[in-house]
C-alpha cells in the first residue's frame, strides 16, 4: 500500500536527518520526539481514513448479503405459493447479487488488511514515541554528566596551568634569591678590600694641636722658655690638669 511506504519512507528520513546533524544529542532527541508526533497525528488521520473505508465495504457487503438471504426467502415463499416465475425471478436476483457480493468482498478483504496495517503502523509508532519518551529522561541526563565532565576536563587543564605558573613563579624566587645571594656577597668581599690604614688613620684623626699651644702659652706666663722643658712637679701637674680637662 501506498500510504505505507510513504510514511514509512518519510519517518525513516526524519531519523536519518537528525543522526546525520546529532549536534546536541538533548536537542536531537526532542526533535525526534516532535517529528514522531507530527507523523503520528498524520498516520492517525490516514489509520481513521482506512478504517471507515473498511467500514463501508464491511456495510454494504453485510447490506449485499442481507439481501442475498432475502431474495432466498422470497424465493422459497413463491415456491410454497406456486409461483414458479415468481420464485425464478427472486433466484436470478440472488445470483447477481451473489456476483456482487464476491466483488464487495474482495473489496472489505482489502480494505480489513490496510487497515491493519494502518493500526500496527499506528500502534508500533505509539510504543517508539512511548519508548522514545521513557528514555528521553535518561538521555537528557547522560548528555549532563557528559558536559559536566568536559567542564571538569577543562577545570583540569586550568589547574594544571596554573601549577606550571607557580612552578615558574618558584623559579623566579629561587633566582632572586640567588641574585640577592651573590650581590650580599660581593659586598662582602669589597668591604674587605684595602690594607687597613684608613681606619688606622682615622683613629689618630684627632688634632693635639690645640694642646701644644696652650703648653706654650703656659710657659710664657711662667716666665720659661716655651722651648725648654719644665722639672717643676708642680708645673708638670698643672699641665696634666690642664691636657686632662682638654680631653673631657
Amino acid at each position: 500500500m501506498g500510504i505505507l511506504s510513504r510514511f514509512s519512507d518519510i519517518m525513516s528520513s526524519n531519523i536519518n536527518a537528525l543522526l546525520d546533524k546529532m549536534e546536541d544529542p538533548a536537542k536531537m532527541v526532542d526533535q525526534l520526539l516532535r517529528n514522531l508526533n507530527d507523523d503520528l497525528g498524520k498516520v492517525k488521520a490516514e489509520t481513521a481514513g482506512v478504517m471507515a473505508e473498511q467500514a463501508r465495504c464491511k456495510r454494504e457487503l453485510d447490506e449485499c448479503t442481507a439481501d442475498i438471504a432475502k431474495m432466498q426467502s422470497y424465493a422459497e415463499k413463491a415456491v410454497l405459493a406456486g409461483n414458479d416465475e415468481d420464485a425464478k425471478r427472486f433466484l436470478a436476483k440472488k445470483n447477481s447479487l451473489a456476483t456482487t457480493q464476491a466483488s464487495l468482498q474482495k473489496s472489505y478483504d482489502m480494505a480489513a488488511s490496510n487497515a491493519t496495517k494502518m493500526r500496527q503502523m499506528h500502534d508500533k509508532l505509539c510504543s517508539q514515541i512511548e519508548d522514545l519518551n521513557s528514555r528521553r529522561d535518561s538521555i537528557k541526563a547522560k548528555v549532563a554528566v557528559a558536559r559536566t565532565q568536559e567542564k571538569i576536563n577543562k577545570i583540569g587543564a586550568s589547574v594544571d596551568s596554573a601549577r606550571g605558573n607557580m612552578s615558574a613563579f618558584d623559579r623566579i624566587e629561587s633566582s632572586a634569591d640567588r641574585m640577592l645571594d651573590q650581590a650580599n656577597a660581593m659586598a662582602e668581599l669589597n668591604s674587605g678590600t684595602g690594607d687597613g690604614m684608613d681606619d688606622l688613620m682615622d683613629k689618630y684623626e684627632t688634632s693635639t694641636a690645640g694642646l701644644d699651644d696652650d703648653l706654650a702659652a703656659l710657659k710664657a706666663r711662667m716666665g720659661k722658655d716655651p722651648g725648654a722643658g719644665s722639672s717643676s712637679d708642680d708645673d708638670l701637674a698643672a699641665l696634666k690638669e690642664k691636657m686632662g680637662k682638654s680631653e673631657q
